[in-house]
């Protein structure tokens, strides 16, 4: 059955068309994100690359919690644990200015006690805060809604698989497909994980994260003015 599987997956990848193909993530809000972006379209389908993207995004983000928590720094300090996410639940509403199914995302938000100066925001909307970067900045509320709403507009715009298609335009669509029939989830992970955590974002994404994130701020009621500041 196994070998049948990879036979017609290889058969029905060597059909597809390899290339990217234009797609728009989000509505340009009003700092007007519209560039247009290019995902590899060697793929089942749009919904299926991201419904697999965010599925391996869950899973990471819980080998990430199980091992904070094993050193005993997952939510360490309860003030300001609560404290991010009481940010974040003003910031993920505002989502929908952007995107129909982003405030519906199964999302969580964590903070992990390290030293380093750091956030994140993974497809599918799970989110994670170091202690570093509230402690060794002191950052305002309105700061820190800044930088949590920048790391939202980088899974609002799906940076992430942009990164996954640049790297390996060809690649990730064998891999979703792998992944789609349980030939592939290591491929998967791995270029997942090179994208999320090694490859940099572009200026220009990095950009539009800025932009989105100010609205985002700006509409959940917090001084936009305070990411100058940051």
């Amino acid at each position: 059955m196994r070998s049948r599987r990879l036979h017609w997956l290889a058969a029905f990848g060597a059909a597809l068309p390899v290339g990217c193909q234009t797609v728009q993530t989000t509505r340009g809000g009003a700092v007007a994100v519209d560039r247009p972006q290019q995902m590899s379209v060697l793929a089942p389908s749009e919904v299926q690359v991201q419904v697999q993207v965010q599925g391996e995004a869950a899973r990471q983000y819980a080998q990430v919690k199980q091992g904070a928590a094993q050193k005993g720094a997952l939510n360490r300090d309860a003030k300001q644990t609560e404290r991010v996410r009481a940010i974040a639940q003003k910031l993920i509403p505002q989502t929908a200015v952007f995107r129909d199914d982003a405030p519906a995302w199964k999302r969580e938000v964590v903070v992990l006690t390290s030293p380093q100066i750091n956030a994140w925001c993974m497809p599918g909307g799970k989110i994670a805060v170091y202690s570093g970067l509230i402690e060794k900045l002191q950052l305002t509320d309105d700061e820190l809604a800044a930088v949590i709403g920048h790391e939202i507009a980088h899974a609002l715009r799906e940076h992430t698989r942009e990164r996954m298609g640049r790297a390996a335009p060809v690649q990730l669509g064998a891999t979703i497909l792998g992944a789609v029939y349980g030939t592939g989830a290591g491929d998967l992970g791995n270029l997942f994980g090179q994208a999320m955590f090694v490859l940099p974002n572009s200026r220009e994404n990095e950009q539009e994260a800025d932009r989105i994130g100010v609205e985002l701020a700006a509409r959940a009621g917090y001084d936009p003015r305070a990411a100058v500041t940051l």
